[in-house]
């Protein structure tokens, strides 16, 4: 489970990234209304993006804790 959550931010930060390209190429283009939908876009990808890291992290955290735990019981 912890690596699809990986994943799963991954895809986000793609997607914002990908986002903020298009802003970019539109505003560069003087289309600053389409920039600016893309950029909100952006920013909601990103949103998600650091959620889904956060939620990663915690996953990836209690695995470790979990497993540090087995191993000293082992011993």
């Amino acid at each position: 489970m912890p690596s699809d959550s990986h994943v799963r931010a991954a895809e986000f930060h793609e997607l914002a990234a990908h986002a903020h390209r298009a802003a970019s190429v539109r505003h560069g283009k003087e289309d600053h209304q389409t920039g600016n939908e893309h950029s909100k876009q952006a920013m909601e990808h990103s949103a998600k993006a650091y959620r889904a890291s956060q939620q990663a992290f915690k996953w990836s955290a209690k695995l470790a804790k979990q497993q540090g735990k087995q191993r000293r019981a082992a011993k």
